[in-house]
């Protein structure tokens, strides 16, 4: 097959730089900051009350999210199944995204006085990320070929982190001259609602129509999970891409409750204000945009596993050193630069492993038109296992009453991920002779 033209790969590409402003602004910084400061107390607690129980606020928050990820997560089957034998790939990427607009644009009502408006906003805005993001992958093996993939699935991770950062620098800026920071802060979740919304125009305009197979007349829940099965059948009978997979799911349980916790994490933990917090992960975002790219390359010379291997293992260290930052912290030590070299050192591999790890997906997939269904399976895959290590990180968090042993369990996951990317290696090699 050809790449598309730069017009439809640059649309393509545009949906990450319209939707990451979810994923920076609302999880990564602006969201949990607000969400400690809504539901803590006056006298230091970190306690909130919430359908008849209580809850330490951090892992109500994580909780929040490992429900909406495990809610989508089973609805990926069906959508995915309406989309390649009903429907259009395009129609659920623009529902999913209208939905997780209007969550975002819902949070501006959030605040003391109505904490279950802020849960129902925030998981309808992350069942809008998630949800068209399997939509959005599945159109990478139709608009790209293989040689090409790496590449372009890297342009729209840098897209994605150059718009979420400029997005970030107005909610900074709002935040920093509005004498009302919890004000701000709610028109910044305002802006991100409409700034999706809006940028995503963009792709919507410039993607293909799917051409569809000759429609389906079976049952709708029946033929989502039947397709699943039959792409786990698929799977089953490929050993590299079996062994990739499962090692990728056991790493996504790390990387993505990092990337998810790391705000918490610096609020709760070491105590850093707010401002610095944003410039945080700011740093972060930018630092990314290199990561994603110079992943992009080492995978041309070294391969996409072996570089996947040391990526998993570079984020072993991240979260021995982030132990070691909180122990340092919790000694009396001052750790914020501690804390600021861990992010530089997330940015380098948070977009890189995302990246390299749809495009080797991608590649290791047999040829099919079902790309709906298959990326429904990756994508049911990682959402899975996001709800697993969230819901431990947050589960650890208030069992043990201290986030740093959250982090520590973390290293679990990373191990196995990495011997199951070894596993792949090997296999590939001895299949390639």
């Amino acid at each position: 097959m050809q790449t598309a033209s730069k017009k439809v790969i640059n649309g393509w590409a545009m949906y990450d730089w319209a939707n990451s402003v979810y994923n920076l602004v609302i999880t990564t910084t602006f969201f949990p900051i607000y969400f400690l400061a809504v539901t803590g107390s006056g006298d230091g607690k970190h306690e909130v009350e919430f359908l008849g129980r209580t809850f330490v606020n951090s892992s109500l928050y994580d909780y929040t999210l490992a429900v909406a990820y495990l809610f989508i997560a089973f609805l990926y089957p069906i959508l995915t199944s309406i989309a390649d034998t009903r429907g259009n790939k395009k129609s659920f990427l623009q529902f999913f995204c209208y939905m997780g607009s209007a969550g975002c644009v819902l949070l501006y009502f959030f605040d003391k006085t109505n904490l279950g408006l802020g849960i129902f906003a925030f998981m309808l805005a992350a069942m809008g990320y998630v949800g068209s993001f399997v939509f959005y992958n599945a159109y990478l093996p139709e608009i790209a070929a293989p040689a090409d993939r790496d590449r372009i699935s890297a342009r729209g991770f840098s897209f994605g982190y150059i718009g979420s950062v400029l997005m970030q620098v107005v909610g900074f800026v709002l935040v920093t001259v509005m004498a009302d920071t919890g004000k701000a802060t709610q028109i910044t979740f305002l802006l991100v609602g409409f700034w999706w919304a809006g940028f995503a125009q963009i792709t919507f305009a410039r993607l293909p129509k799917t051409v569809l197979r000759a429609p389906a007349k079976g049952n709708v829940l029946k033929d989502g999970f039947r397709e699943i099965k039959k792409v786990y059948e698929e799977v089953k009978g490929l050993p590299v891409l079996k062994r990739f997979l499962r090692g990728f799911f056991f790493y996504s349980m790390g990387v993505q409750t990092v990337m998810l916790a790391a705000t918490l994490f610096g609020s709760k933990v070491l105590h850093l204000p707010d401002t610095k917090l944003i410039i945080t992960v700011v740093i972060i975002q930018l630092v990314a945009i290199l990561g994603a790219w110079s992943m992009s390359r080492l995978s041309t010379v070294y391969g996409n596993i072996k570089v996947l291997m040391g990526v998993v293992f570079f984020w072993i260290l991240i979260c021995l050193g982030a132990y070691y930052t909180a122990n340092l912290a919790q000694s009396g030590v001052n750790a914020e630069y501690y804390f600021y070299g861990l992010a530089v050192a997330v940015g380098l591999v948070m977009g890189g492993i995302q990246s390299l790890s749809r495009s080797t997906y991608a590649k290791l997939m047999p040829e099919t038109t079902d790309t709906a269904s298959f990326f429904s399976y990756y994508d049911v895959t990682e959402k899975v296992a996001i709800v697993i290590g969230i819901f431990s990180f947050g589960f650890i968090d208030e069992l043990t009453g201290n986030m740093k042993y959250s982090i520590l369990s973390l290293i679990v996951f990373f191990a196995i991920g990495l011997a199951w990317l070894y596993a792949a290696l090997k296999k590939q090699q001895t299949v390639t002779g």
